[in-house]
């Protein structure tokens, strides 16, 4: 940058400043300066080249000032370039003779001054390639799309061209190259915060030694700009003309372009640095990433269904509305990736919009298939490729159904595995995704893996879980003659492993066996007790008609298994008719119960005794005996019954009698299902061990 350039930013920025305080003082024009190019080298007078430096200082100032109308000051700067590509094109002789060397200094210095006034046009400026690839950016068109120069250069113009002005201007800057006429076109461009709509004028200049270049100057209103909020678009009606002088087609299409009223001069609009410092909004801009990962994080923690899809789609929800205008989801079905959700802005439009983008499943080469197979995240933070994201079902680009202008797709993947996608679409009033932005999706990627990961484990567990304790239960109960049946079996609310508790009806010679009981702690070895326990008292007893010596020998098997310090508590009854009434025989094992319910409303509570099964060579099995006549009821349980609590830490044992007796005269079903439903109402739904009960109801005695 010439030192005349650096001195014309300086007086501009002390023109606004005096603006923002106040009426400003005229400007004092500039002294001449003595620049460091020599005059000779652009073919003018050593006084033409000082006053050429004044009136650019001059139309600098001018374009500070309140009231400033940039589109004369356009004329004016572009009638500027139009001099000193004259004088330039007047030494192209002498130029075309030292082509093969090294060009000379005088040569440098010109373009080093071309370049200066270019960067320092107060309007913006795109130079492009006849194919519409962006060559270079001025400094005030690099402020619009919020981005380097060096960042355009060398991508497609239309790039930071909102969706649907793309087509359009992609036309224009084709006819202006083919014809060689100016074009002009209003189009949205996308800025850091939103969109910017600009009046486009597509001035084609010849250039020597080149084949051609295509100008486009952007008119943008700047009172308009500086009082619009971020991330709004401003209206078409409040945008300046602007043209590029020399053209006279250009200059009558400007002409009828309406100008905007003057801002007042009491108060004109501060730029938008001056009410949101670029510091600010990077603090707020971090602290909404930090809201969004806390409020992620407490989604997941707090998802006690422990459902993939509930947490997926809920995880969608909240990203669309706080990160991103749409969020897809994709996950990994029999090795392939489908599309679980789609997931946009609220209303009726949306809605159809994500019914398509559902019925698309990621094809190969999409980006979302991309992303799966490599494992890498990919950010477009503005997307040209309208076939990134696949078609909908009506054979229209996906990205352009959400108009989407800037997407970013991460693996929801942990060090092991890969689990699907989750790709994020922003629209071109939410700005374009950063590499923080990237940063943030990459964690939630992370942590959705390891939701899924442990949903799944979850799954897996209560699957096994369940299977192996209904291989501990029968699958029905046996008929049995004059005898109404009924159990049920309620595992702990608390953790997913197998409980210990078992039951079981069985013929024996002469009758019916029953056996309940119970083995200490859960999972793996617990069951294993368990199994053990079962099936030992009942092929016993398919020989022992005593339930003592039943349990006593049952003790005796236990003992030789590897327990770990386990036992079991036991409780057996063989049943056998005594004329009309059914005598019971119970054995005992350390076991609570059971409770006689008569058929007149009396409860008995029997006791039991005896030592609990596994542990000492000697068992000493407790016995009892009791006569049933029709009506009455016998009630087995577990202690996962009796050790139920409510939240104020009373227990079900002490109400047990009374419960008892409301159900007197009831079917053994209604009994069981009865006792079921209070004792998980007395805990407040927190059941923290198993609870099996068993019923036996005398009906008809059988015929002999």
């Amino acid at each position: 940058m010439t030192d005349g350039a650096a001195r014309t930013r300086s007086s501009a920025r002390r023109s606004s400043a005096g603006t923002a305080n106040g009426p400003a003082k005229p400007p004092k024009s500039p002294a001449p300066r003595k620049s460091a190019v020599p005059p000779e080298s652009l073919g003018l007078p050593e006084f033409a080249l000082a006053e050429f430096a004044a009136r650019r200082d001059a139309l600098q100032q001018a374009a500070g000032l309140p009231g400033a109308q940039l589109k004369p000051l356009l004329d004016a700067a572009f009638a500027e370039l139009d001099g000193a590509i004259d004088a330039l094109t007047q030494r192209q002789a002498s130029a075309a003779a030292r082509r093969a060397g090294a060009p000379a200094e005088p040569v440098r210095a010109e373009r080093r001054l071309l370049r200066a006034v270019f960067q320092e046009a107060p309007v913006p400026l795109f130079l492009l390639e006849r194919d519409g690839t962006v060559r270079r950016v001025n400094n005030r068109a690099s402020d619009i799309i919020g981005s380097r120069p060096a960042y355009a250069a060398g991508k497609p113009f239309t790039l930071f061209v909102d969706l649907p002005s793309r087509a359009a201007v992609q036309t224009y800057l084709a006819a202006a190259a083919r014809t060689g006429q100016a074009r002009q076109t209003e189009c949205a461009l996308l800025a850091e915060d939103g969109v910017v709509h600009v009046r486009l004028t597509v001035e084609p200049i010849s250039l020597p030694e080149d084949t051609g270049v295509l100008l486009i100057a952007a008119g943008v209103d700047e009172a308009a700009a500086a009082q619009a909020a971020p991330g709004t678009a401003i209206p078409a009606t409040a945008i300046a003309g602007t043209a590029i002088a020399g053209t006279e087609a250009t200059r009558a299409a400007a002409s009828r372009t309406p100008r905007p009223a003057p801002p007042r001069a009491a108060k004109p609009a501060p730029p938008r640095t001056a009410r949101e410092p670029a510091a600010a909004r990077a603090v707020q801009t971090m602290a909404r990433r930090m809201d969004l990962l806390t409020a992620v994080t407490r989604l997941l923690l707090e998802n006690s269904t422990f459902s993939e899809s509930l947490t997926l789609q809920r995880c969608a929800r909240l990203l669309a509305g706080e990160f991103a205008s749409w969020v897809i989801v994709d996950v990994v079905r029999g090795r392939r990736l489908r599309r679980q959700f789609a997931v946009g802005p609220p209303g009726g439009e949306s809605e159809s919009i994500a019914r398509a983008a559902r019925d698309a499943d990621p094809e190969p080469d999409t980006l979302p298939w991309q992303v799966h197979q490599s494992g890498k995240s990919l950010l477009q933070a503005r997307s040209d490729a309208t076939g990134m994201l696949g078609t909908a079902p009506d054979g229209v680009p996906l990205l352009m159904k959400l108009g989407a202008t800037s997407v970013l797709s991460v693996p929801i993947a942990d060090a092991d595995h890969g689990y699907g996608v989750i790709t994020l679409c922003r629209r071109a009033t939410e700005g374009p995704f950063q590499i923080a932005d990237l940063a943030l999706a990459e964690e939630l990627g992370i942590q959705l893996a390891v939701a899924i990961r442990v949903d799944r484990l979850f799954r897996r567990r209560s699957e096994v879980a369940e299977a192996l304790q209904a291989s501990l239960l029968p699958r029905v109960l046996p008929d049995v003659p004059g005898v109404e049946l009924a159990a049920a079996y309620m595992g702990a609310t608390e953790g997913l492993d197998v409980g210990g508790d078992f039951y079981d009806v069985y013929p024996i010679p002469g009758g019916w066996g029953l056996a309940i009981g119970d083995v200490t702690g859960k999972g793996q070895e617990a069951a294993a007790l368990t199994a053990a326990a079962r099936y030992a008292i009942r092929v016993i007893a398919h020989w022992e008609a005593d339930p003592v010596s039943v349990l006593t020998k049952a003790n005796d098997v236990l003992l030789s298994e590897q327990s770990g310090g386990r036992f079991v508590t036991a409780k057996t009854a063989h049943m056998a008719w005594h004329g009309s009434s059914l005598h019971v025989s119970l054995g005992t094992a350390g076991h609570p119960g059971p409770a006689v319910i008569r058929s007149d409303g009396r409860v008995e509570m029997l006791g039991g005794g005896g030592l609990p099964l596994g542990l000492f060579p000697v068992a000493q099995p407790g016995l009892e005996e009791v006569d049933l006549g029709q009506g009455d009821l016998l009630f087995f349980y577990t202690d996962g019954l009796t050790e139920t609590r409510s939240p104020d830490t009373r227990y079900y044992e002490e109400r047990l009698p009374d419960e008892l007796v409301t159900l007197a005269g009831r079917s053994a079903a209604e009994v069981v299902a009865e006792v079921q439903t209070r004792a998980e109402a007395f805990s407040a739904g927190e059941m923290r061990d198993d609870l099996t009960v068993l019923a036996l109801r005398v009906t008809d005695p059988p015929d002999n």
